[in-house]
């Protein structure tokens, strides 16, 4: 469902022997979505009616209620009959699952029930508090979890879920759960998704101690960067502090607005830097022009007419008007005032040379 196009879900809760480390074939698949972290750990319970069962071995020739076909208690027991050499028939598997399961086995209508859950399924307390329903304690547990590496050998204590519940020490075999997203959602969601999970799955079990689930240790899975952030270091800043929307919202005004003000901040720097370098330019410029006037007038002034002389004046007109409009800071003030006087020195010599 997470790999459908469209995808049917967001998150999901998968149990241990799927991923990218597992024989089940299914790596490059797995490698499409990644894991927030493993968060419960799921037994593989095995229960009989007023016989013991201590090994798959037990179950030949028998029918044992495992969930619908593709389900994960099913997948995980057809694996491992595999491993046992079990020929196809051998075990009669049924569809029935928790409580239609249990029920069956009361009514003598399988002989075993097969499941794959949390120590706190109603299901599998439905079954440790049943009368003759017996939970097997697993022969060869090592040397199968030492082939699949998705599980793990543990010892449930007497007593561990309730008086009686279990009524002695059992061994049996453990797997993880993995909560799961796609490669390609929200960051933001998958960081929320991981608090969430730590929040909701970070307490004690009887298989953990408080804080150690979430975890990416040991996963089946590829981990999301996200998660393992969230993890180390918590929540971004205003993702704890925000609803989720607002966080979202100011952390993209930041992203947006903070190269704008960085922007701002320089600009505001440097323009005034490069307003009196422009302004300089220009005063600069001006005094060139005037300079070019006093050489036309010191070079041809026997052959200027009167038409170049009105033409300069003009010239020195519009520099004056530009000069007295430009509005320059004080620091050039006096600077603009020299040049104005220039400006009219070289206004005197013209009237000298039309007065010749």
């Amino acid at each position: 469902r997470l790999q459908s196009t469209p995808p049917a879900a967001d998150l999901a809760l998968v149990q241990g022997g799927f991923g990218w480390s597992s024989a089940t074939g299914a790596s490059d698949a797995a490698a499409k979505v990644q894991t927030l972290g493993r968060v419960d750990i799921e037994v593989l319970w095995l229960f009989s009616l007023d016989r013991p069962v201590n090994s798959l071995l037990d179950l030949v020739n028998q029918r044992v209620a495992t969930g619908p076909e593709g389900s994960g208690h099913r997948v995980m027991l057809q694996r491992l009959l595999r491993q046992f050499h079990f020929a196809p028939g051998q075990v009669q598997l049924s569809e029935l699952s928790g409580l239609a399961a249990r029920d069956a086995l009361v009514n003598r209508e399988v002989d075993a029930v097969f499941m794959v859950a949390s120590p706190s399924s109603p299901g599998v307390l439905a079954l440790l508090s049943t009368p003759g329903v017996e939970l097997a304690s697993m022969r060869r547990t090592t040397a199968i979890s030492e082939r699949n590496n998705y599980l793990e050998t543990r010892l449930l204590p007497a007593d561990a879920l309730g008086t009686h519940l279990p009524g002695q020490d059992t061994t049996v075999l453990t797997t993880s759960t993995h909560l799961l997203v796609r490669q390609d959602l929200d960051p933001a969601l998958k960081r929320v998704a991981t608090a969430v999970a730590a929040e909701v799955h970070g307490g004690a079990t009887p298989f953990l101690l408080a804080g150690e689930f979430p975890s990416l240790r040991f996963s089946d899975f590829p981990s999301a960067p996200e998660a393992r952030q969230v993890l180390t270091q918590g929540l971004v800043r205003l993702e704890s502090l925000l609803p989720f929307s607002w966080a979202q919202v100011m952390q993209r005004l930041l992203v947006i607005g903070t190269p704008l003000l960085v922007l701002t901040l320089i600009l505001w720097r440097l323009m005034p830097s490069w307003a009196r370098w422009r302004l300089e330019n220009r005063v600069t410029r001006w005094y060139g022009e005037l300079r070019f006037i006093e050489n036309d007038l010191a070079t041809h002034a026997v052959n200027l007419s009167g038409m170049d002389l009105s033409r300069i004046h003009a010239r020195l007109n519009a520099m004056e008007v530009a000069i007295v409009g430009e509005g320059l800071p004080a620091e050039l003030a006096q600077r603009c005032y020299t040049l104005r006087q220039h400006v009219n020195f070289v206004r005197q010599r013209i009237r000298e040379y039309r007065g010749r």
